[in-house]
């Protein structure tokens, strides 16, 4: 694993209304691992390939950042083995029964069945997305 290296961060935040003239100070150095990574032994990157979470600004090439010790609850957006494929999608809990649905409307959500072969393998903390 490489050295970390850490970037400037501006003590002004940027406006996403109207922009206001920047005064460009300087407040600190920012770790994007340090920002991003709570659990470094649990913590994994993933690159999405397909549009099925699209809906949920997931978009193919996008990379996840994926914590795998973190307890997937209702609507938690996961990474997901099924029946031997990996997976992203929102997990979601319905009465007894268990989905995983995705965040595009031309995909239907998948019910576990308890015949299935099904693990969580972690939870989604951020989205890395190319602008």
């Amino acid at each position: 694993m490489r050295g970390t290296t850490p970037l400037p961060l501006f003590l002004n935040e940027v406006p996403a209304g109207f922009p206001s003239p920047a005064e460009g100070y300087l407040d600190e150095a920012l770790d994007l691992n340090e920002l991003l990574i709570s659990h470094p032994a649990a913590t994994f990157f993933v690159r999405v390939q397909g549009e099925s979470m699209a809906e949920a600004n997931i978009c193919s090439g996008d990379v996840l950042v994926v914590d795998r010790s973190l307890e997937p609850k209702n609507k938690s957006i996961v990474i997901s083995v099924l029946n031997g494929e990996f997976t992203v999608k929102r997990i979601l809990k319905r009465g007894k029964k268990l989905f995983l649905a995705p965040e595009n409307s031309a995909y239907p959500p998948i019910e576990i069945s308890e015949e299935a072969d099904f693990q969580v393998w972690g939870t989604v903390t951020y989205v890395i997305h190319k602008a």
